[in-house]
């Protein structure tokens, strides 16, 4: 079974690229939709994170805000946050990794966030970037209207680069284009990695 890993900033198309390569049979763990389901309203991460910062959690319920405040404030509550969230959504990646494999799938993608941060790119066959011009991103993560624009900053200044990740990725996919230009990219992709 082929490993696909993919990777790319806040707001670069991860999970739209996701959905064309399922077009394709290849079903996709998205390391973000685990986090939130861990992180949902009395969810098996709200223990451990009510402990760890005091005033976050109130009825089993997660400020989320409150949460991204401390965390992108200090570097020390960020990594104990890492090491709450990280081998929970590992266990939740290896159970869909193991379904994956009893379905007998030709190819599985790993949309991870931080798959170099992580160096979790040593667990894929081949790793994917997905990258737009910074306007771009800007544009799509204002329109989700639950960030400012320096939240934003914020969080694009904490990640890895667009421009390291395109080096370190054996594809890049440009979303900055169209859907369809993507599309297109993703077909020919397709036709590389699933012969």
């Amino acid at each position: 079974m082929l490993v696909i890993g993919l990777t790319g900033g806040i707001g670069m198309g991860k999970s739209t690229v996701a959905r064309m390569f399922a077009k394709f049979g290849v079903p996709a763990f998205n390391a973000d939709e685990a986090v939130h389901k861990l992180q949902a309203p009395n969810g098996k991460a709200i223990p451990a994170i009510a402990a760890s910062f005091p005033g976050t959690v109130r009825h089993g319920v997660l400020n989320r805000a409150a949460l991204r405040h401390i965390a992108f404030s200090d570097p020390a509550s960020l990594h104990r946050l890492e090491r709450i969230m990280h081998p929970m959504v590992g266990r939740m990646e290896r159970n869909f990794r193991a379904q994956a494999t009893r379905q007998r799938r030709r190819a599985i993608l790993l949309d991870i966030p931080l798959l170099f941060e992580s160096r979790r790119e040593r667990r894929v066959d081949v790793s994917l970037t997905v990258s737009c011009p910074r306007d771009v991103q800007m544009r799509r993560v204002l329109r989700r209207g639950t960030l400012s624009a320096a939240q934003i900053a914020t969080i694009i200044a904490k990640q890895m680069s667009d421009a390291e990740r395109r080096v370190r990725a054996d594809y890049v996919i440009p979303t900055g284009l169209s859907r369809f230009h993507t599309y297109r990219v993703i077909c020919r992709l397709t036709k590389v990695l699933l012969q």
